[in-house]
């Protein structure tokens, strides 16, 4: 079966499933391999719970006489080519965005932004990687008027392939920060791999968005025949920061007020313009925008403010890198809502050789900052011990989680951040 019968059948089918725990009547269920599972495994469980076909890459699961299964080559590659095949029969806007921290608050801030005026689609969760992309635009319904696909990488040329996929027609990167420097070679390594969005969009005739206020891409205005720029004096949309007290007050050139956001901390004034620039691009006027974005609140444990008891929490805890440590720490060094201060903090992964520097530089931090109870907790964040002696160490979580049960802790504003893998959202139910 080729790419295009195989489109015909998504067509006619209710969606794409990689997973039979979620699969739905109707699905196409692609079998994909990874390593520690293999999903042909389940390719008869698939069509036993109504799948439409069964896309599997193993003959070994083939049943005789039964075409619902579709064998090919390689499941994955089948996928990102069918999704390839559906891009292109897309004829609308597709916004490519990317960077090391505020990629999923951006996006949503444009989402909420541009589906004011627009039917839009964006990336759901964090399906951004090379099984997340294919997946989000093949759940892209028909009247979709833009699409924005948040792309995610590991490596250098993670970037170059995403856009092969979702061929963007427009692309922001929010920042270039000190994430995933183990598979990137460092932060040239970042810089080299964001900037594999804008490469693809100078090749293709693209639209770019940059923001004025990162030095490192105002280095690359150059590049570009008519960049949108945001949010300086001059630029084409010009969106002022006020201030942060905690929560981000903005104001826009044009509009004789000021709008305060649920977002809480100075580094989300970035992803705030963003939103305004890209909608003010495609016609939404800056009011309309700054209603939308005055509306979202934050849900995600990105900059999430919890109430406990008397205590409120600042859960960060999605992920965490160097960059975003730094500043979701001096964001809540700003918050003044409860009479103590607390942080937890975990491990920051991906960063190879870096790692011990990192985390001694995130103590250092610590050290310079009025904090009434630091607790630690991971393998790699017992460098910042050096910096911070008062710190509480917990060699993982669930120590840390015993210690919480039994603080009955009371008046505190407490930060918790740690990468994907350390899971601290799980602390918030002991505080």
């Amino acid at each position: 079966m080729d790419i295009k019968e195989l489109h015909h059948h998504y067509l006619s089918s209710s969606g794409i499933s990689t997973d039979t725990r979620n699969l739905e009547a109707g699905n196409l269920f692609f079998a994909l391999k990874g390593p520690n599972f293999n999903a042909n495994t389940f390719g008869k469980k698939a069509l036993e719970k109504g799948a439409k076909l069964a896309i599997i890459d193993d003959a070994n699961f083939l049943e005789k006489g039964d075409e619902r299964y579709v064998l090919v080559e390689d499941g994955l590659k089948t996928l990102q080519e069918l999704a390839k095949y559906h891009r292109d029969q897309l004829q609308i806007p597709v916004i490519g965005l990317t960077g090391s921290n505020g990629k999923t608050t951006s996006k949503e801030l444009i989402h909420a932004v541009l589906s004011t005026t627009f039917k839009t689609k964006a990336t759901r969760g964090n399906l951004n990687n090379h099984i997340g992309v294919p997946l989000t635009l093949l759940a892209i319904p028909a009247g979709t008027e833009i699409a924005i696909i948040e792309m995610g990488a590991n490596k250098q040329g993670d970037i170059a392939e995403l856009c092969e996929i979702a061929k963007p027609t427009h692309g922001f990167i929010t920042n270039i920060g000190k994430a995933h420097l183990e598979g990137m070679g460092g932060l040239e390594g970042v810089l080299k791999t964001k900037t594999e969005l804008f490469q693809y969009l100078k090749e293709n005739g693209g639209q770019v968005f940059i923001n004025t206020r990162q030095e490192v891409f105002s280095n690359m205005i150059k590049r570009f025949k008519h960049p949108v720029l945001f949010p300086e004096q001059g630029s084409s949309c010009e969106v002022r920061f006020e201030r942060a007290d905690p929560n981000v007050i903005f104001s826009i050139l044009g509009v004789p007020k000021e709008f305060t956001s649920q977002l809480i901390g100075a580094y989300n004034f970035d992803n705030i313009a963003a939103a305004i620039a890209i909608g003010n691009f495609f016609g939404v006027a800056p009011e309309t925008a700054a209603r939308a974005i005055i509306q979202y609140l934050p849900s995600n444990m990105r900059s999430q403010l919890v109430e406990k008891r008397s205590n409120l929490i600042l859960l960060d805890a999605y992920n965490a890198n160097p960059s975003s440590m730094e500043a979701a720490l001096k964001a809540f060094g700003q918050l003044r809502q409860r009479g103590n201060n607390m942080v937890i903090l975990g491990d920051m992964l991906e960063l190879g050789e870096h790692a011990v520097e990192e985390h001694a530089h995130i103590g250092t931090l610590l050290a310079t900052m009025k904090i009434e109870k630091i607790c630690l907790t991971g393998k790699l964040i017992q460098a910042a011990l050096k910096n911070v002696p008062h710190a509480l160490y917990f060699p993982d979580p669930f120590s840390l989680r015993n210690w919480l049960q039994d603080s009955k802790l009371e008046d505190y504003q407490i930060l918790i951040k740690g990468s994907r893998g350390m899971k601290l959202e799980g602390l918030v139910d002991f505080i």
